[in-house]
């Protein structure tokens, strides 16, 4: 079985021209950055959702211990659920780790064309493909950046009008 393991090609050769191109280098930059941000943001949600559940299981079950303990115990139970709740919607795990996800696996898709001279790489000779792929990736990039501050501007203006 480790033969065949070593066998497999995990990635593409690429030629050390395009390996040495800026463009190159941002987009397996960017690449790795969302895909590192994507999964930091699904850790934290789902960490922090795991506690809130195991908490509200565990209210009930504090309600059996002696009068004065459970209720100690089940008010603070109910007080780090809020806690929890109130670290995700100001961090946006959730949010950010779905469409820090979905960046990754735009860049993924353009690196894949791009390798493959296919779709809108198909038929440039390699400097155009180049700067097609520059293009492409900063297109992506601030496409993203946009939907995040266009968001970020929206929960702020939500906050505001709730505070009146």
């Amino acid at each position: 079985m480790s033969e065949e393991k070593s066998n497999v090609i995990s990635e593409p050769p690429i030629d050390e021209s395009i390996r040495l191109h800026p463009a190159w280098f941002r987009l397996i930059d960017q690449l790795n950055w969302y895909d590192r941000k994507s999964q930091h943001c699904q850790h934290w949600y789902k960490g922090l959702k795991f506690a809130q559940v195991i908490l509200a299981i565990l209210i009930p079950v504090m309600s059996l211990l002696p009068a004065e303990y459970a209720k100690w115990s089940a008010s603070i139970a109910g007080v780090v659920i809020a806690m929890l709740e109130a670290i995700q919607q100001m961090n946006q795990y959730s949010t950010l780790w779905i469409t820090y996800r979905a960046t990754s696996e735009r860049l993924k898709h353009e690196k894949y064309l791009f390798l493959s001279s296919a779709g809108p790489y198909k038929g440039l000779a390699e400097p155009d493909r180049l700067i097609a792929l520059s293009e492409r990736v900063e297109e992506h990039v601030s496409t993203e950046h946009a939907n995040w501050f266009n968001e970020a501007r929206r929960a702020t203006a939500v906050k505001k009008a709730e505070s009146r």
